[in-house]
């Protein structure tokens, strides 16, 4: 057993989730209002905190187009978008592996590996088999496994619960990441997209709640975790 965990979470920092998720938000609008919402409303959306649930910020965009639909049937709608229906593939299969080859290989070396997801424990099960299958996440802690969603620090302390006495990093890209680490007592680094419509105002908003530092991708956290 290593002296050190990093815990991940995954959207955005594992995988590129903008043909995944954030389609599936689209779609899901779209469907219900006929409206198409841009990926820069959704950034602002998250920059507010709060929204770590798409779900959730579905029915609010929704509500805020002057569109009221029972979250049952939002729910219902975004998962046949996002894990597909009728033998039609679904937009988690577009999802990207972001850590270039080697990268995953040479953390493990010094640290051991855990996860803290807004994702259903399912969800987080096809993505981490289909691309992570030789990793070691110890353990997932997902939105299922939880009382309170992010930013509350939940998650965090139950992973630091089962790794007491050792050193403990948590990469994310949300407001809500950064603001659940806080809570938690837990070093925080921030991704931030190039390709996010919000990337200054999130590189911003990270900083400010206390980030070791901001960095474009998960493949820029060597250097940095390692001081």
């Amino acid at each position: 057993m290593k002296d050190r965990v990093i815990v991940f979470d995954m959207d955005g920092v594992l995988v590129d989730v903008h043909e995944s998720y954030r389609a599936t938000i689209v779609k899901t609008v779209e469907h219900f209002s006929g409206r198409t919402v841009s990926p820069r409303l959704i950034q602002d959306y998250k920059n507010a905190g709060g929204w770590n649930n798409d779900w959730a910020l579905s029915e609010r965009i929704l509500s805020d187009y002057g569109v009221k639909v029972a979250y049952e049937e939002i729910v219902e709608q975004f998962n046949c978008f996002f894990l597909g229906s009728n033998g039609c593939p679904g937009l988690i299969e577009r999802e990207q592996w972001i850590p270039a080859p080697g990268l995953m290989e040479r953390l493990a070396a010094n640290w051991d590996f855990a996860v803290f997801t807004g994702r259903l424990r399912m969800e987080a099960a096809i993505t981490l088999e289909r691309f992570a299958r030789g990793l070691t996440f110890d353990p997932w802690m997902c939105a299922d496994d939880v009382v309170n969603q992010k930013p509350h620090p939940e998650g965090l302390e139950r992973i630091r619960a089962l790794h007491p006495e050792r050193r403990m990093v948590y990469i994310g890209d949300s407001v809500d990441d950064a603001r659940s680490a806080k809570a938690a007592a837990v070093p925080f680094v921030g991704i931030s997209s190039r390709r996010n419509p919000g990337h200054a105002a999130l590189t911003g908003l990270l900083a400010s709640e206390g980030a070791l530092a901001v960095v474009e991708n998960l493949n820029e956290v060597e250097s940095v975790i390692a001081k």
